[in-house]
């Protein structure tokens, strides 16, 4: 079964109750289940980590490698400031889809600037949660596009 691996960084444990008006009200649970169907349903498993530290988000990025099929990462607050978890996504032979809930690039301008984004296959930013399930979607239509 191919899989996908779904990183969530800092303070994204807090959703459903961390500024609902920015992030929405769905609980990080309800989200990695509502994907976790939708890819069993396609064929694919997804395994979740969330964490508050950016050495265990590096770690499982290394983990990763050979491993996955890809990465759906949400590094919140790292994405800015992390070239440690850069170097650990260009360290890799695993795609990651960098995804964020809401639109960084129409909040303060120290958002607007991803160290992440250069080494990623891509960026989804301002879908809400529908940005998890749209990284899982490239990642099912690019291994279609590999079987053709």
């Amino acid at each position: 079964m191919k899989r996908l691996l779904l990183l969530n960084g800092p303070n994204l444990n807090l959703l459903g109750t961390r500024e609902p008006d920015i992030y929405g009200q769905s609980g990080l649970e309800e989200i990695e289940r509502d994907l976790q169907a939708f890819l069993i349903e396609e064929g694919w498993d997804l395994i979740s980590f969330q964490s508050n530290h950016e050495g265990e988000l590096i770690d499982a990025i290394h983990q990763a490698n050979h491993q996955y099929e890809g990465i759906i990462f949400n590094p919140a607050a790292y994405t800015h400031t992390s070239v440690a978890l850069r170097d650990a996504i260009s360290a890799v032979n695993v795609p990651v889809i960098e995804v964020h809930i809401s639109n960084v690039h129409s909040r303060e301008a120290f958002r607007r600037e991803s160290l992440l984004a250069p080494v990623c296959w891509g960026q989804i930013a301002g879908l809400g949660t529908i940005g998890y399930k749209a990284a899982a979607l490239a990642f099912l239509e690019e291994d279609k596009r590999k079987d053709d």
